[in-house]
């Protein structure tokens, strides 16, 4: 928080998982739609819910 890295997501559940530890209780499919995320290089077009592709 506070720029700080909270670790590296791999499918949305992860991402999912940070927010909800940063006290915001997204589930993945909200999460991947949140204005609040700053994708870089790839983002939720290439994951699956999973993380499977």
């Amino acid at each position: 928080m506070n720029g700080e890295n909270l670790g590296v997501a791999y499918n949305l559940e992860d991402l999912s998982e940070f927010l909800r530890r940063a006290g915001l209780d997204l589930d993945p499919v909200a999460a991947a739609a949140s204005p609040l995320i700053d994708w870089r290089g790839v983002g939720p077009e290439c994951w699956s819910i999973d993380g499977r592709g």
